[in-house]
């Protein structure tokens, strides 16, 4: 039954979230994909993964320890900061810390996690903005 609540509530929040993004204003200098495409897409994903789920649910659902689920709090915190910093710190600077944070948690070494993170972070950044000319956050030094 929790598999069925589960789904039921990811539908919901990408409905929810779908009907948000059919709201942002389209600025006539907007890139040649638009502010909504994305946010759309992620809906999209979001409401076939949650009917999924609530369709066919596993018979005997394992939920994570108390612990792990302390660790998938912290990381929804991360992405809610990240997500309120991204103007501030800029694209690229929000971005590498998230990423270094997420695969530190996710079993990286300390090294290894700042490496994976600020190559993520670059990449992203020149594949999205320097490749497709896509706008991207502009934190304190200007990229």
């Amino acid at each position: 039954m929790s598999d069925r609540i589960f789904g039921l509530f990811g539908v919901l929040l990408a409905i929810g979230f779908a009907l948000s993004a059919l709201a942002i204003e389209e600025s006539f200098l907007s890139d040649a994909v638009g502010p909504k495409a994305f946010p759309i897409i992620i809906a999209a994903v979001l409401g076939v993964s949650g009917a999924v789920i609530a369709l066919r649910p596993d018979p005997e659902p394992v939920w994570p320890a108390l612990g792990h689920l302390a660790e998938i709090a912290a990381a929804v915190v991360v992405m809610i900061f990240y997500a309120e910093l991204l103007p501030v710190m800029g694209f690229v600077i929000a971005t590498a810390v998230a990423a270094t944070y997420l695969t530190w948690r996710l079993g990286s070494a300390p090294v290894e996690a700042i490496l994976v993170g600020v190559g993520s972070s670059l990449g992203i950044y020149v594949i999205f903005h320097l490749v497709l000319g896509l706008s991207l956050a502009r934190g304190p030094w200007g990229f």
